[in-house]
């Protein structure tokens, strides 16, 4: 049997961009989806913290250092610029994969420049 766990996630977040004639999806900096391990095109559950929306797309890769998280298509009307978001990955794990597993949890400044890169179990402990 395989579960459906948290795999990665992109915390807190800011949606520099929306544009609903875009095709679909949601664009990240790709420095942010390779610390992250999220791959181009993977799916992806999104949280909007002003709003408290929450929706499913898949990631697009932006230029990298460029900051930009934004959102297009349909699920642009779901978020405005400046909204803080998290951007969660999930995957199918077998018991035996999650005797040693940790989510990987990447932190942004408010420009979403990567301040640091951690694990699940590093920052519970912490807390």
């Amino acid at each position: 049997m395989q579960r459906t766990l948290l795999l990665a996630k992109i915390h807190n977040c800011t949606l520099t961009g929306a544009n609903i004639n875009y095709v679909g999806s949601i664009s990240i900096d790709q420095v942010l989806l390779d610390k992250a391990g999220i791959l181009p095109y993977e799916q992806v559950q999104v949280v909007n913290n002003a709003n408290g929306q929450r929706f499913i797309t898949y990631t697009i890769p932006a230029p990298e250092n460029s900051g930009i998280i934004e959102l297009n298509g349909a699920a642009a009307r779901l978020g405005i610029t400046g909204d803080r978001l998290i951007i969660m990955a999930y995957g199918q794990f077998t018991p035996e994969e999650l005797k040693n597993y940790s989510p990987t949890v990447v932190i942004v400044d408010e420009k979403n420049r990567l301040l640091e890169v951690r694990h699940y179990d590093d920052l519970l402990s912490k807390v």
